[in-house]
């Protein structure tokens, strides 16, 4: 909302500053030149070491406008209620056609020295600093938030992950422990090849000691029974590999 005067049109018509404490905070102020004329300004405050105003004086050109940065400096405490009792005097006044800053004067706006000035009072408000945007109460006023949404959906796709990966699992260990059977059985199976074949040797060497001796002697039953045993566990680790 804008104040209108004969001369500047003000915008807006309070300062308003989102208080925040230890740190500059800045608002700005636009002066519009409705008129044909070149209009001068100056900007006075109730607190100066308070406020810097940048720039404090100047000229509007005709059907033109200027912009005034009014800065707060750090306040360490809050005031009682957030209300702030500060105000602005925007005064203005006709200059001379093709006047510049260098030629406003503090007897410009004297009153007394019969200069129609154009005076605005503005009040100084604090609002509330602007929130960040939260992601949470976003989804939260949707009905839903969307960091419960994705733990929901992570435990849902956890469980699915969990479930696919199962008969994988499983078929690995099986398939472990049937290699590690077969490597068993084919270590015990050449252990009694070996056997076998050493036995073998051994009974042919029996055989030709007792043809040496003239067929005295015979070859040892028991010997015989083991070696048929051999033979009979042969043929079974065979049958399971």
């Amino acid at each position: 909302m804008a104040t209108t005067g004969d001369l500047l049109v003000i915008e807006p018509q309070e300062l308003q500053f989102p208080f925040e404490l230890r740190k500059q905070i800045s608002c700005s102020l636009q002066l519009s030149n409705k008129t044909d004329n070149y209009v001068a300004f100056k900007v006075k405050t109730t607190n100066p070491k308070k406020y810097c105003v940048r720039p404090n004086t100047g000229i509007v050109l005709p059907r033109s406008t200027s912009d005034i940065v009014v800065t707060m400096q750090a306040q360490k405490e809050a005031p009682l209620d957030m209300q702030c009792k500060d105000k602005f005097l925007l005064q203005s006044v006709i200059a001379a056609p093709g006047a510049t800053n260098t030629d406003i004067s503090p007897e410009m706006f004297n009153k007394e020295s019969g200069h129609d000035v154009e005076e605005c009072k503005l009040r100084v408000v604090y609002v509330p600093p602007p929130q960040p945007v939260s992601p949470v109460r976003e989804g939260s006023d949707e009905g839903s938030s969307p960091r419960a949404s994705f733990s929901v959906n992570g435990i849902a796709n956890a469980s699915e992950f969990t479930a696919a990966s199962r008969p994988y699992v499983d078929s690995h260990d099986n398939s472990f422990e049937t290699r590690a059977l077969i490597s068993k059985l084919t270590d015990e199976r050449n252990s009694a090849i070996q056997l076998h074949k050493q036995l073998q040797q051994e009974l042919e060497l029996l055989k030709r000691q007792t043809s040496n001796r003239g067929g005295g002697g015979g070859i040892p039953f028991m010997f015989v029974v083991l070696v048929g045993l051999i033979g009979i566990i042969l043929g079974y680790l065979a049958k399971r590999s």
